[in-house]
């Protein structure tokens, strides 16, 4: 038939990840280095929904549809969606001080390419 929705997910998820691998080490502005973390961040994110996905399965909880015997064989896995919510608040705080550095940067020294930046002397 077809692929598995979660063959697609981890591909997916792997792809971002591997394209903002690639934009922090191939680009030398911030900004853009701060977009392919945020790729990343993404990638993993959807990977950890993928780890957690059952196929035929229904949501879990346990009620006159879903017995608790059944529950264990026939639910999806709530941990990794929580800890995606988790990771998505954590990646937006870290992504929010990553700009808000680099707009800090870009007002005192008027760039922000990683060229001009590595040739101060501390």
């Amino acid at each position: 038939m077809g692929l598995a929705i979660s063959q697609i997910l981890l591909t997916t998820g792997f792809l971002l990840v591997l394209i903002g691998f690639w934009g922090m080490l191939r680009h030398r502005n911030i900004l853009r280095i701060i977009i392919g973390f945020s790729l990343i961040d993404t990638g993993m994110h959807i990977v950890l929904v993928a780890t957690g996905y059952v196929s035929g399965a229904t949501a879990p909880i346990v009620d006159v549809a879903l017995s608790a015997s059944d529950a264990a064989a026939h639910a999806v896995d709530p941990i990794p969606a929580a800890l995606v919510v988790t990771a998505i608040v954590i990646g937006f705080s870290v992504t929010a001080i990553m700009l808000s550095f680099a707009i800090r940067l870009h007002a005192v020294r008027k760039t922000l390419s990683i060229d001009v930046l590595t040739e101060s002397k501390w």
